[in-house]
């Protein structure tokens, strides 16, 4: 997946809307607590969605700049105002463009040697918008056996890890059309198996976004059906702490 078409914000401008989002996430938070022991250590995978612009110079735990603008920032933020003083920490490792061969690649390094207490994963548009743009070949029973393969190599070297799997979402608009089905709807079928094989927490997107366009148009959510705008990074915040609470 490429970035949004738009010009790079600037760092100000990025901060203002996530802010800003962070400020409505936090008017609307349950009175419950999240899930994580103190000094737990949090970390989200995935593409451009999970990425949002970040810094990858900043790999410091807890660093806005190595957040990006989107929903990992959201959380992150959330929870640290929620639990201060707990020694929480977060890490942001995607990547744009991402698929599960390339988060197989970089597991090493990029995940299993922070020890996380929790990994949040968001993985699966690029499997099937590059198959689509004829850059990758890659079939729905390819990203299933990868993807629940790098989730068991996950549990075998870090047996106690909680594991998140965000459900693979689109909104008809933008650079989705009839093309994308029914194959996509297939790959999030496959996601949630995945999922339960696991053991993990499986956040549902896709639902949580069609509910959303009945309030408002696809585009307002997802200006080109896959990158979440301001709006929908929010949406995608609020339903990851509710999956994720108990």
């Amino acid at each position: 997946m490429n970035r949004q078409p738009n010009s790079p914000p600037t760092r100000r401008s990025w901060m203002q809307a996530a802010l800003a989002g962070a400020a409505g996430l936090l008017a609307t938070r349950p009175t419950s607590a999240a899930p994580l022991e103190k000094g737990a250590v949090v970390l989200f995978q995935g593409d451009s969605i999970t990425d949002a612009r970040r810094d990858r110079e900043q790999k410091e735990a807890n660093d806005p700049l190595g957040f990006g603008y989107g929903y990992p920032l959201l959380i992150a933020s959330r929870l640290l105002e929620e639990r201060a003083g707990d020694g929480l920490q977060f890490y942001n490792r995607g990547i744009s463009g991402n698929k599960v061969p390339d988060l197989d690649a970089r597991w090493q390094d990029d995940a299993l040697d922070l020890q996380p207490d929790l990994i949040s994963i968001l993985i699966g548009v690029n499997d099937i918008w590059h198959k689509l743009n004829g850059r990758y070949d890659g079939t729905v029973e390819r990203y299933e056996t990868g993807y629940a393969a790098l989730l068991e190599r996950t549990r075998m070297a870090l047996p106690d890890v909680r594991l998140v799997v965000c459900e693979p979402f689109v909104l008809r608009t933008g650079a989705v059309d009839d093309s994308w089905f029914p194959e996509f709807d297939e790959r999030r079928a496959a996601a949630r198996r995945v999922a339960e094989q696991a053991g993990a927490t499986w956040v549902p997107l896709q639902e949580t976004f069609d509910a959303a366009v009945e309030r408002a148009e696809p585009a307002y959510w997802a200006a080109d059906g896959v990158h979440p705008t301001m709006a929908g990074h929010a949406l995608m915040a609020q339903a990851w702490i509710e999956a994720v609470q108990p």
